[in-house]
């Protein structure tokens, strides 16, 4: 099989038996939330296949005669798959049978860009023997669309692709505890990992993919080494942070305490707060900094919940605040700082959910420190909360009423 020179870029779409006559008859694509990090990186000109899942065929070859574009026919598939992607096929469709077995060959899925030596192989297999040919880059077929019968495929036993190119996404996290291993994903840094106190880019990457849509502003009154503007900005997402004392280079962080925020009431769409835990890390000299004061200090609590007000204010109505927050040891002391901090968010906000996320390339998690504890019989802050908050209308929480649940119980 020959290669392309020129980047071949593809990604591979599904549907069901149930919504592909009306991805052909629009000529249309379209992924949900769970996928739409995906969706949204198609640009026009992107060789895309469609995967019908009930049948286990890929129908090929496809362009996309647009970029991704959010909820832009808002009736196709009755509103269920909102990031979308006009298509124009490359001359006649052709199933290819044993979908699922394929992909895995290439080293393909729904959730990640396809390599481009996977991209050129499946355009072999489609026909186009010359995947560098000036027309299959320019040609979209007549107006009719002409389905051939499924076609089998055929490829060596042994198959060496290279994904090492293919940037991996995050993963929506589906339970309560949220553990990341890496500070940053993809090719390009999120935020600076040496900064003291940087937060992981994946929760705030989930945060936004479960509150957010393309377009929305994500605000973040501590911004640090710039994290959340990162992220939103290769989600496509407005971003606004702002930091007492902008790191040096980030001309895209504003310089404010976030105890006065300078935006108009009920105007964002979600705000995270990385805080200080207390005065454990020294974030800079300015004599305002909250991180100056100790959380064993009522003060200090004082000064956040002057934070969590002006969110309050800022944030639109049913929107969500995402607030990370870790306890205190210190010198044979426990201050739980978040069970504290936790009950100031709630004069404020309803809760959603509370998650836990631990803690990786902590200084304190050497053997020095890990004997230490042991020896002199202390714990090691292991974990930190995430507070994940909603705006209700009125100031205070509405009343809930009591229901009765019917649950599926099971033997012991």
């Amino acid at each position: 099989m020959g290669r392309a020179s020129r980047s071949l870029i593809g990604y591979v779409f599904a549907c069901t038996n149930s919504t592909q006559d009306e991805c052909f008859r629009r000529r249309l694509f379209g992924n949900n939330k769970v996928r739409g990090a995906i969706a949204i990186r198609v640009r026009k000109g992107s060789f895309l296949f469609l995967q019908n899942l009930d049948t286990d065929v890929l129908f090929g070859v496809f362009r996309a005669a647009t970029d991704c574009i959010f909820d832009w026919q808002k009736d196709a598939w009755k509103g269920r798959y909102p990031y979308q992607v006009k298509v124009e096929p490359l001359g006649e469709i052709t199933p290819l049978t044993e979908a699922e077995k394929l992909l895995r060959k290439l080293k393909g899925d729904r959730n990640s860009q396809l390599p481009e030596e996977s991209t050129s192989i499946l355009l072999e297999l489609y026909g186009f023997e010359d995947v560098r040919d000036k027309h299959l880059l320019e040609y979209f077929s007549d107006e009719d669309l002409i389905i051939r019968e499924p076609t089998c495929w055929n490829l060596p036993k042994k198959l060496r692709i290279n994904d090492s190119k293919v940037e991996r996404l995050p993963k929506l996290q589906p339970t309560t505890l949220w553990d990341f291993p890496r500070q940053s994903y993809g090719f390009t840094p999120k935020g600076h990992n040496k900064y003291a106190g940087v937060t992981p880019a994946e929760l705030i990457w989930n945060l936004v993919w479960r509150y957010t849509n393309p377009g929305d502003l994500v605000v973040d009154p501590m911004c640090g080494s710039g994290t959340t503007i990162d992220v939103c900005q290769e989600e496509g997402r407005r971003a606004i942070g702002y930091d007492l004392e902008p790191i040096l280079g980030r001309s895209d962080i504003k310089r404010n305490d976030a105890r006065k925020i300078p935006l108009e009431d009920n105007t964002a769409d979600m705000i995270f707060v990385d805080s200080p835990y207390g005065d454990n890390i020294r974030y800079n000299d300015n004599p305002a900094c909250i991180g100056n004061i100790s959380s064993e200090d009522e003060l200090f609590y004082d000064e956040l919940e002057k934070v969590i007000a002006e969110c309050r204010r800022i944030l639109k109505d049913g929107k969500i605040v995402g607030w990370l927050i870790g306890d205190q040891w210190v010198r044979r002391r426990f201050t739980p700082v978040g069970f504290i901090l936790y009950q100031r968010l709630c004069k404020y906000f309803e809760t959603v959910d509370i998650v836990c996320v631990p803690r990786r390339g902590q200084s304190s998690h050497t053997d020095l420190w890990t004997n230490r504890a042991k020896r002199f019989n202390f714990f090691l802050r292991g974990y930190r909360y995430l507070f994940i908050m909603r705006k209700l209308s009125g100031l205070k929480s509405k009343k809930i009423n009591t229901r009765k649940v019917n649950w599926t119980c099971y033997e012991r």
